[in-house]
């Protein structure tokens, strides 16, 4: 047990609920002081966090597969720490850490929230911080339990991956490709797509913002469509609707086109390809999978290690950064998993 350190947690909370695009508005700054942890909890000291686009769905009120973050409360963020101050025999002070710290300074979690499995031991000698919050991280599993699971890739398949060079989509197509299929991804931009295909390994990546999409499906995906990782949902999702093949299975991961929208988003008008195709459109939530992430974690950090995958990170630096940093998701600016530093390790 060691020292409280005599300082200040600078948070942010949120402040009312988002329309379309969050502001800066929608959050408060807070300060309160750094506090002992309670009898059986620990104090985090909080080194770098995970900025998703599920956090955008967190700050709308209804029924979801997480409860929504409150008014008043800070906002909900996994992230990598440093345990700083400890009343539990399952840390120790030093050790280096995963969990909802959320987008603050310091984060006290107490011996019930331990018990849970709110926070998890890392070893930095298997992957770096930035790898423990991409490929080790949330966006590693999603990715691997939902391609592995939901998708079922066969060698030879054709897998498609729309926000490619994203944190879940990197991981999805070069899985994808270890697992003997065609991998082709969909992101925005040259630069993501010459490095989807040149660095990843993909063996084609379509440009969203070049042309229409349905029009490079039919270029790089000639034998149809089998297996779809949708990140992004909207006219993408529709289009490779018209070209999936029979049993196809698609994977419903995230809609990052519609997370903004403010009216109700039209469902894709071609989902009746589900039907004429027998093929089927299956949801992935990542903590349905948490009973198995070393399972996950052990094969990915391999991949790392043996050269057969590669993580990229969009780092940002400074807690103070998070509003605007956030927006860089919604505006397809991040380039690899978007991390934000908020101290140094």
């Amino acid at each position: 047990m060691s020292t409280v350190p005599a300082t200040n947690n600078r948070q942010y909370r949120l402040a009312r609920r988002p329309s379309g695009l969050p502001v800066r508005e929608d959050w408060s700054f807070t300060t309160e002081p750094v506090a002992e942890p309670e009898e059986g909890g620990v104090l985090v000291k909080t080194l770098a966090l995970s900025l998703d686009p599920a956090m955008r769905g967190w700050m709308n009120e209804g029924k979801s597969y997480i409860a929504p973050v409150g008014i008043g409360e800070v906002m909900r963020a996994g992230g990598v720490g440093k345990v700083v101050a400890s009343k539990s025999p399952a840390f120790a002070v030093g050790d280096v850490v995963y969990g909802t710290l959320g987008v603050q300074e310091y984060a006290r979690l107490d011996a019930a929230a331990l018990a849970k499995g709110g926070l998890s031991r890392i070893d930095l000698r298997v992957g770096t911080m930035t790898q423990w919050l991409n490929v080790l991280g949330m966006p590693g599993m999603t990715g691997y339990f939902g391609l592995l699971d939901v998708g079922q890739p066969k060698p030879g398949e054709t897998v498609v991956v729309s926000g490619a060079a994203g944190a879940v989509g990197q991981t999805v197509g070069q899985l994808a490709k270890i697992k003997g299929c065609r991998a082709v991804g969909i992101a925005g931009g040259p630069a993501k797509c010459e490095w989807v295909v040149k660095e990843l390994g993909f063996d084609a990546c379509i440009d969203y913002k070049a042309g229409p999409v349905k029009d490079g499906l039919k270029a790089h995906c000639p034998k149809g469509v089998d297996v779809y990782f949708d990140n992004v949902g909207g006219e993408i999702l529709d289009a490779v609707l018209t070209r999936i093949n029979r049993k196809a299975r698609i994977v419903i991961c995230g809609a990052i086109s519609q997370y903004n929208a403010t009216e109700k988003p039209v469902g894709p008008a071609n989902y009746l390809s589900l039907l004429v195709n027998r093929a089927r459109m299956e949801g992935i939530v990542v903590f349905d999978n948490a009973d198995r992430y070393g399972i996950a974690i052990a094969e990915l950090a391999g991949y790392l290690k043996d050269g057969r995958m590669k993580s990229r990170e969009d780092v940002v630096s400074g807690l103070e950064t998070f509003p605007d940093a956030l927006l860089k998701l919604f505006r397809g600016e991040n380039f690899g998993k978007l991390v934000l530093q908020v101290a140094e390790g």
